[in-house]
């Protein structure tokens, strides 16, 4: 599978344009019942609002999108929405604009500059993840190692996913599987050769970008 970009958690946005108050939520969804899921979620949580309108691309390859203006005029507010997140080049994520009116009318250019230009304002800020192809590892080295084993960890990117304190300390992380080969051999020569590296498993996994 190749690699893809992500939203990473949840992020809310808040802008008022025209006397009418935008609340835009994006978030990461594995599927589409958990697209489904969140809109009514959002719907639910802003019961009293004027439009939930939303749009998502819910797996990673772009075949399973939607999108709703809401009782919007046609055209909108959904599509405008969806454009932007495919103009970010995310997948498995959605963005729901809540708008609540505040009596001035926009106009069709206007909706559309303005649901756009939430969904962006919101997606900027919003934390993402390339999803990539992992190795996970159990590195085992000596306490004298520690904080060159953290500090390498860190600069490489390598997110760890525990660490065990014992005889030796036993750190579980993950690295991309393109770059295993050169982590592990630069590794080994930060830490002097004082390491072992037994390899567990490989799957998908959301390195922070």
């Amino acid at each position: 599978m190749q690699s893809y970009l992500s939203l990473l958690g949840e992020c809310v946005t808040r802008k008022t344009i025209e006397k009418s108050v935008f609340i835009t939520t994006s978030r990461h969804v594995s599927c589409e019942d958990e697209a489904r899921s969140f809109i009514s979620e959002i719907s639910g949580k802003y019961p009293d609002a004027t439009h939930n309108c939303y749009a998502y691309i819910a797996d990673n390859l772009g075949n399973f999108l939607r999108f709703s203006d809401d009782g919007e005029p046609q055209g909108t507010a959904g599509m405008p929405i969806l454009e932007v997140l495919k103009n970010n080049k995310l997948y498995e994520s959605a963005v729901v604009v809540t708008r609540y009116f505040g009596g001035i009318k926009l106009g069709a250019g206007g909706l559309v500059r303005a649901y756009s230009g939430c969904a962006a304002e919101n997606l900027a800020s919003a934390a993402r993840a390339l999803y990539a192809m992992c190795s996970e590892g159990l590195y085992i080295t000596d306490y004298s190692c520690v904080d060159n084993a953290l500090r390498f960890f860190s600069e490489r990117g390598a997110n760890v996913i525990s660490a065990e304190y014992a005889d030796e300390v036993r750190f579980t992380a993950a690295v991309k599987k393109s770059e295993e080969k050169e982590f592990d051999s630069a590794l080994i020569d930060a830490l002097n050769g004082r390491v072992k590296i037994r390899k567990i498993r490989e799957y998908f996994f959301p390195f922070k970008v």
